[in-house]
């Protein structure tokens, strides 16, 4: 129960300011975690399925030696031309 001198109107009327205050805080909160989720979301970058995922296939080419070395086989991608022979 209120007390019996309460007068319900004057009170809301002096509420009235704070509440709308609260209220729009309140609005501005929720819409600036929204940005950010957002924006979060707009800057990842979700991985690529598996089927879809397509890789060259790599080849070992020789390269020919310096006089006095071992051969050396160097990993390429893609088709290599076929080697000439002196």
């Amino acid at each position: 129960m209120s007390a019996p001198n309460t007068n319900i109107e004057k009170q809301a009327r002096r509420h009235r300011g704070p509440l709308i205050g609260m209220a729009l805080v309140v609005v501005f909160g929720v819409a600036l975690i929204l940005y950010w989720l957002f924006e979060e979301s707009a800057k990842s970058d979700p991985p690529a399925p598996q089927d879809q995922i397509e890789s060259a296939p790599t080849t070992q080419v020789p390269v020919t030696p310096a006089p006095g070395e071992g051969a050396i086989i160097a990993p390429q991608t893609g088709t290599a031309p076929a080697p000439t022979t002196p």
